[in-house]
């Protein structure tokens, strides 16, 4: 399994790039945001993720781990594959990304080519409790879900950990109501477990 490539760009297309790797070039298809950020002259370095077809072997490369891992993330929602993560990652950058489905923006994830607001739908509710566990190195008040919207989640989680809905809506609303801004689902998870066990 390759895992990363480094050498120069010996061509550079619309979605892809060929890396000379000590004398071999490997076809790497890139979104459009990695594409801009990978250097002209210097060696480049390229993360890969390996998708074996019927027929072939594809590689997808990314400038950071985190578009990688967000791509990989994309690939386990039903009906998204490799062209189309590739798509919805040129049109919107990891943060934008996360901050969309965070917010449940279907407005947002709708208007990147080739996706529906039935796509957008299901790409939030399969990833939503991916990306708000996803580590950032982006400010946590850049990256964390709105407090609308960590209630609801909060309320969610404690309802599938067993509490009945009256009372998980309830300890929710009592450990948001003073709680810090762009606390984490995590951490709030925590300080109801707290209040539950007074």
């Amino acid at each position: 399994m390759i895992a990363c490539l480094r050498g120069p760009l010996i061509y550079r297309g619309v979605n892809r790039v060929i890396v000379d790797v000590n004398g071999v070039g490997y076809n790497v298809f890139v979104s459009l945001n990695t594409l801009e950020s990978l250097p002209n002259q210097e060696e480049a370095l390229l993360h890969i993720h390996t998708a074996f077809r019927e027929n072939s072997l594809e590689l997808y490369g990314f400038a950071t781990e985190e578009e990688k891992t967000l791509f990989e993330m994309l690939l386990s929602v039903s009906g998204i594959g490799p062209k189309t993560s590739l798509t919805i990652l040129s049109g919107i950058s990891p943060d934008g990304f996360k901050q969309a489905i965070c917010e449940k923006n279907l407005v947002k994830l709708s208007s990147i080519p080739g996706i529906g607001k039935k796509s957008a739908e299901r790409i939030v509710v399969e990833l939503k409790e991916k990306v708000t566990a996803f580590p950032s190195k982006a400010k946590t008040t850049d990256m964390s879900c709105p407090k609308s919207n960590l209630q609801e989640d909060l309320t969610s989680s404690l309802i599938n950990l067993g509490y009945k809905q009256k009372i998980a809506a309830e300890t929710a609303e009592r450990v948001l109501r003073n709680s810090e801004e762009n606390m984490s689902l995590e951490k709030a998870v925590k300080l109801a477990f707290k209040e539950l066990i007074k």
